[in-house]
């Protein structure tokens, strides 16, 4: 970012550019050119430091600048900023923001300057140095032009302002983007995934998901391409990240059809989709040019000049790319390539495409299942973007939308607000999908309601033989024996795909396996587009979820399939540290395997899905299914291995705990590993199972924070945690729990001793389920809930817990939208509560009025040790109420009041205060309206006071 302060600095006129030139010093290390900067600023006086913290509050992304301290009434930069009367003048004042437009067409403005004499080739030259960035040579551009008067800014303000326009194009780029745009409509126009079997218009049964940064703040649709909080500021590519069936290819679909009708990604010319699935059967090595033009739309003519113009104009180009754990190939940096004309493997084109050696300013979208991606990758990326999948409100409309019928839609979601199980399923709308296919065997199967992931999954199995029966005699109780042989030949064309990272099939692949026109009319092979092979037809599975599942069948079922196989399956960290994968020691011709296998393509998140299903489809739940279909013997034995395999992985992790630091609770910070474990085991749906996997488990705190903790992960929590012996304190901050994650954790709520649940998107009506359990758990005595979407309605749930709850000991509700009303009604549960420690409100709007009904409240607590009202809009009058609580506390330690709005009045009554209470160790000032001079004076006098 030293840059771009530079640029602000230097365009405000704060700095020279012999100051510039002597802080970015090339070859220096970072940190050294910052400290430079720092003390710059420092010896320029305080209006440059007010104009430095002015351009960093701008250029910091939030999560960055949040732990940053700016003065309450510091400028912005559109305070800042001055009249400019000449063109030079105008460079300078733009230089941050010519910097961003110039980096794609450094080369043409060049080229523009030379032919009208205001740059010499030598000046051509220097700019363009292929040492530099295109930022770095847009920023040489902008000194040379500074040093060339009048007439040359003049001509580059003129440049910068027609390369904005892309109707400037020639006609054979006009009917190019046509054309593309055409296809790229009939791509995108009905939906793609879960098989287009009813060809449905994606502009009507398309649902909103939910997207969100990192830090939980929401984005739109429209804003997963944007330059703002950018993680790093020099790379294009923008990763949109979500488990399996979240929505990812619909999201991209929704967005490439919104570009072909105008309503979205205006700033792009053109815009080139890709399929990681479709790449892997491209076997050549290309070109940039020809893979562009081959896999998405060929030029009807003039293939170079268009080929030139994207080379010329990179910002006006975005790829994407779908699916990027699909690909064979793990990501690599290993092999640079710089040209665009050079050919190479495909995967290699894309990686460099990614990284940005390759066409360096063009956007890219890139989406991928989160354990796919590890830090090679992320270091290239601009941002992340999180698919959460549907809210409740995406589910209830989803199904409404897929059923035209409004009582069948009104029946199925009647019946999934009876089974919360499986409501939380249905925020992957993968499942909500399957869930609505299947709403006659969901609506007829009375109390064997479908409540785990293998059920769901049956579900479909039964409604596709169904519907293939429906002109022939009902489906019977034997259906999953008449129909064996169909699920077998699937079931290995789906494991032989899975152990080669193959999701497309050919029609040899399909006759190896024995799958013939009866499998295909099953409906759960449908044919790929855009596939080209020389042997005829390819196809793939309705989804790869579908295929893991058919996997886990052939596991089951298979007697070609070693009984070693399951306990390989699940040993993931052998796995990590072998050449060869679990599926490739299971499958019969190793010699076989070896050859075809050119890396290690066996992916992690593939295997806990299928290990997932295969947990479930040995449970004794099933057991009935399996009559006739296999001996009983063997899936008895495979059931114990997996049941053993489970408790070893659980020991490793309980073994991984480290021993507690004297005075210090024991805790245990549990790997992704972990709740997948816990899922496998709430699969099998055995109480004795979970009740065993958590005899050992002896922690005081269990820390389960990033981990993608969504409804479904809360259920089987639930399920499993709720045999714990010992009370824990459970940390889910920074997931996707949701109002309905929450309700799912509810009957492990008796064993919590605290519930930390921080960047939740929990809403008021969670808070009210919560309370209503918590008050019946006596273990449970804190929660903290920073960062949600909790409003004033939560507080009277909150005041009936303090009120009911006598040994409740925290209550943390930090940064979400509670106002005075909101402080009123909490107040009254204060008022009757004897044993709270710990109040957090800060980052709310309670105001003076709300921090004087608190204070009445506390002023004659025993028991509270820390209050927080920080960055609350309180003033004197609150700090003189909250001056009282000071004064009478018995146990009071420390009060935090930074970023309000208190002045020397309120603090003259807190030091009035403290002078009578030495028990208190500090009050925390700082940010408030105090001068420099009034701070120095107030610390002087009481130490306790920190600003």
């Amino acid at each position: 970012y030293i840059f771009s302060i530079l640029d602000i600095l230097l365009a405000q006129e704060e700095i020279t550019w012999e100051d510039y030139q002597n802080v970015q010093v090339t070859g220096r290390p970072l940190n050294s050119n910052a400290r430079n900067l720092l003390d710059l600023v420092y010896t320029k006086g305080a209006d440059t430091c007010e104009l430095f913290l002015a351009a960093l509050k701008q250029i910091l992304p939030k999560e960055q600048g949040a732990g940053l301290c700016f003065l309450e009434h510091s400028s912005t930069l559109d305070e800042l900023e001055v009249t400019q009367r000449t063109w030079t003048e105008t460079v300078l004042k733009r230089r941050p923001s010519l910097v961003w437009k110039l980096q794609g067409s450094v080369q043409d403005a060049v080229e523009a300057l030379v032919e009208s004499g205001h740059f010499s080739s030598a000046d051509a030259n220097e700019v363009l140095l292929p040492v530099y960035t295109p930022s770095q040579q847009a920023r040489r551009l902008l000194d040379h032009v500074g040093s060339k008067g009048e007439s040359a800014s003049k001509m580059l303000l003129q440049f910068s302002q027609l390369s904005e326009e892309p109707q400037t194009s020639p006609k054979v780029l006009k009917r190019f983007k046509e054309k593309l745009s055409s296809s790229v409509s009939a791509e995108s126009c009905f939906l793609s995934t879960y098989g287009r079997t009813n060809h449905m218009p994606l502009e009507v049964i398309f649902t909103e998901v939910q997207l969100a940064l990192p830090d939980n703040k929401p984005v739109s649709l429209e804003e997963i391409v944007s330059p703002k909080d950018a993680v790093n500021g020099e790379a294009d590519t923008v990763l949109v990240s979500g488990v399996a069936g979240s929505g990812k290819s619909t999201l991209l679909q929704r967005l490439h059809l919104l570009w072909s009708q105008g309503g979205a990604l205006r700033d792009f010319l053109l815009v080139f989709p890709f399929s990681c699935r479709r790449l892997n059967s491209e076997l050549r090595e290309l070109s940039l040019q020809e893979l562009l033009f081959q896999h998405c739309c060929w030029p009807d003519r003039g293939q170079e000049e268009i080929f030139q113009f994207i080379l010329d104009h990179p910002q006006l180009i975005l790829f994407t790319f779908d699916g990027l754990d699909e690909l064979k190939q793990s990501f690599s940096d290993d092999q640079r390539l710089c040209c665009p004309t050079q050919r190479a493997p495909v995967h290699v084109l894309l990686f460099n495409l990614i990284q940005g050696s390759l066409m360096k300013g063009v956007w890219k979208v890139v989406t991928s299942r989160p354990d796919a991606v590890g830090p090679g990758l992320k270091q290239h990326l601009r941002r992340e973007v999180l698919l959460k999948g549907f809210s409740p409100a995406g589910i209830e409309s989803f199904v409404r939308q897929h059923h035209r019928d409004p009582t069948v839609a009104a029946k199925v979601l009647e019946s999934l607000q009876a089974n919360t199980a499986l409501l939380g399923l249905c925020h992957s709308p993968v499942l909500c999908w399957i869930v609505s296919q299947c709403h006659k065997e969901l609506l007829g199967c009375g109390e064997g309601r479908p409540q785990t992931l293998t059920d769901v999954y049956l579900m479909i199995l039964q409604h596709f033989f169904q519907h293939k029966h429906l002109l022939k005699n009902p489906i019977g109780a034997g259906w999953l024996q008449e129909h064996k042989e169909t699920v077998l030949y699937l079931g290995k064309l789906a494991f032989d795909g899975i152990s080669t990272s193959c999701y497309v099939f050919s029609s040899t692949d399909l006759e190896l396996c024995n799958v013939g026109e009866r499998e295909l009319l099953t409906g759960f092979l449908i044919q790929s587009r855009n596939v080209s092979q020389i042997d005829g037809k390819c196809y793939e599975f309705l989804h790869l979820t579908i295929q893991c599942f058919f996997a886990a069948l052939h596991i089951v079922l298979s007697p070609n399939v070693e009984r070693s196989a399951v306990t390989k399956l699940f040993d993931l960290w052998n796995t990590a540290e072998k050449s060869s994968t679990c599926f490739g020691l299971c499958l019969p011709d190793k010699q076989s395997w070896a050859a075809k296998n050119d890396r290690n393509a066996v992916e992690t998140p593939n295997l806990q899905i299928i290990a997932t299903f295969v947990s479930g489809l040995l449970s004794q739940r099933h057991k009935s299914l399996w009559l006739h279909c296999c001996p009983g013997a063997v899936l008895e034995q495979k059931g114990r291995q997996v049941v053993k395999s489970m408790s070893k992985g659980m020991q490793r992790h309980f073994r991984s705990i480290p021993k507690p630091i004297p005075g210090e609770k024991k805790s245990m910070h549990a790997l992704p590993h972990f709740v997948w474990l816990i899922k496998c085991i709430y699969e099998m749906q055995d109480s004795q199972i979970a009740k065993d996997a958590m005899s050992k488990l002896e922690v005081d705190h269990l820390k389960l924070t990033y981990c993608n903790i969504g409804p479904v992960e809360c259920t089987a929590l639930a399920f499993v945690l709720q045999h714990l012996k010992n009370p824990v304190g459970l940390n889910l901050d920074n997931n996707s729990v949701g109002d309905v994650g929450v309700e799912q954790l509810l009957p492990c709520l008796h064993i919590c001793s605290s519930l930390y649940l921080r960047n939740n998107n929990i809403t008021d009506e969670g808070i009210r389920k919560l309370t209503d359990k918590g008050v019946q758990c006596d273990s449970f005595q804190k929660i903290a809930l920073f960062n949600n979407r909790l409003t004033d309605a939560c507080t009277q749930h909150f005041s009936h817990l303090l009120k009911t709850k006598q040994n409740f000991l925290a209550l943390r509700l930090g940064n979400n939208n509670i106002t005075a009303d909101g402080a009123k009604l909490l107040a009254e549960g204060l008022k009757q509560n004897g044993s709270l420690m710990y109040l957090g409100l800060w980052g709310n709007r309670i105001g003076d009025e709300g921090a004087e009904v608190i204070a009445n409240a506390l002023e004659s607590s025993t028991s509270l040790v820390w209050l927080s009202l920080v960055g609350n809009g309180v003033g004197s009058t609150g700090a003189c109420a909250l001056s009282k609580v000071i004064r009478n506390s018995p146990s009071l330690e420390e009060l935090w009041l930074t970023d309000n709005c208190i002045t020397r009045t309120g603090v003259e009554s807190l030091i009035e205060a403290l002078e009578n209470n030495p028990r208190v160790k500090s009050v925390w000032l700082r940010g408030n309206e105090l001068s420099s001079e009034d701070v120095a004076e107030l610390n002087q006098r009481e130490p306790r006071l920190l600003f």
